[in-house]
């Protein structure tokens, strides 16, 4: 049990569960639009989303980054680098396109941690700029990109969708604002910080509403994409309704960036079962 539980928690510290989050949510994007199979394109992200985020987490300077301070976060660097490798292997598969728009969201990403100049700001730094920058990453890498990697075109329903998983991604960060409101910089002005807590799981809530209904605006859904999105509303709402400032360990770091894995994993069986029904 010992070891399992240590092999779990390096699973959560190494990013793996967030790369599974970022994979899942490209995965519904191709499921949505119809994106031909291929997993080229979202293996990249899966390895790449390691290596960012571990980056970001133990290495907000450069030199950081290369010098480790205990054993545990020399395998979790160790990871980072084969991680690495592999996503440099899938990359050499990705269409020219999408390599501009990965490296228009790389830059974001870079200064998201690192100041452009010396005594500069980072963007994470920049009051209420944190989330709005996160929520454009993923946003950006799971439905843009895996459009453009597959050469289609980026029309309305394609920005409708963009639009939707901005939201859902702000959504996502509050448990994990409330959450980090003991560490978090008072000039960070995150959502908690600014309205409190109350005010942000209200927030909270009338974003999953505004998530699901953004549906609508498409020129073209299905009675799929519906039910699925609204299964998610119900699960954010329950979320955030159990938020609170002092959480359990997993609760956000597990649970709560789980959901886009089991939005994914709705998705399967609901598809299955379609099928199954046919």
């Amino acid at each position: 049990m010992f070891y399992l539980r240590r092999l779990f928690h390096f699973y959560l510290d190494a990013s793996i569960h967030t790369a599974w989050a970022v994979f899942a949510l490209i995965e519904v994007t191709g499921m949505l639009f119809g994106i031909p199979g291929g997993r080229h394109f979202a293996l990249l992200m899966f390895f790449g989303t390691m290596v960012c985020y571990n980056f970001v987490k133990y290495g907000v300077l450069a030199r950081k980054y290369i010098r480790v301070a205990t054993t545990y976060h020399v395998y979790i660097q160790v990871v980072s680098f084969v991680a690495g490798a592999l996503a440099l292997y899938h990359a050499s598969h990705i269409t020219l396109s999408a390599w501009l728009g990965i490296g228009i969201l790389l830059l974001l990403t870079l200064l998201y941690a690192i100041p452009l100049l010396p005594r500069a700001r980072n963007l994470r730094s920049l009051a209420g700029f944190k989330i709005v920058v996160v929520a454009l990453v993923w946003a950006g890498v799971t439905v843009i990109l895996p459009v453009m990697s597959a050469s289609l075109p980026v029309g309305w329903d394609v920005l409708v969708e963009t639009i939707q998983r901005f939201i859902l991604v702000i959504v996502l960060m509050i448990p994990f604002e409330i959450r980090d409101l003991k560490y978090d910089d008072r000039q960070l002005q995150t959502l908690p910080q600014r309205f409190g807590l109350i005010n942000s799981k209200i927030f909270g809530a009338f974003g999953a509403v505004l998530f699901f209904l953004v549906t609508f605006l498409k020129g073209s859904y299905t009675d799929l994409e519906v039910l699925g999105k609204g299964i998610v509303v119900l699960i954010l709402w329950l979320m955030i309704f159990r938020t609170t400032r002092i959480q359990s360990k997993y609760f956000s770091s597990f649970w709560v960036e789980g959901i886009p894995i089991l939005w994914w994993l709705i998705y399967l069986l609901m598809d299955r079962l379609l099928l199954f029904a046919r």
